[in-house]
């Protein structure tokens, strides 16, 4: 697939593709014609990229740790630098504060649309 169809398909820009391909963080092929050309497994790791990146990581560890995300695992941990390891201990933390915020919150709107809708039932059979 080209540029364009990456670009709609994981809602992100072109210009960041290309950034994330200069950043190593995915390569393309190059068409005869210079186009460049994308395999459409790359849908899914462009938007791994993105969570990633949402989470606050920066594009150089999230090279580090794309592999992790790859079947078979191919974990090279020989760059792994103390800096590095610190980061991604900060950053698992982070996260696990976050999925527990959202679990949280998940929980207490269910409990609420379970109110709702216990409420709205009998009131439904009343309008009829």
């Amino acid at each position: 697939m080209r540029i364009g169809e990456l670009s709609e398909r994981t809602g992100t820009s072109r210009r960041l593709l290309r950034y994330y391909e200069e950043q190593g963080l995915f390569t393309s092929q190059r068409c005869a014609n210079g186009y460049r050309v994308y395999d459409p497994q790359l849908v899914d790791r462009v938007l791994q990229i993105r969570g990633l990146l949402d989470t606050g990581l920066p594009t150089r560890i999230i090279k580090q740790i794309l592999p992790c995300l790859d079947t078979p695992r191919a974990i090279v941990v020989s760059d792994a630098t103390p800096q590095t390891i610190a980061t991604l201990d900060r950053e698992l933390d982070r996260m696990t504060q976050r999925i527990e915020c959202l679990t949280r919150n998940r929980d207490a709107i269910a409990k609420y649309l379970d109110a709702v809708r216990a409420n709205a039932q009998p009131n439904a059979l009343a309008a009829s």
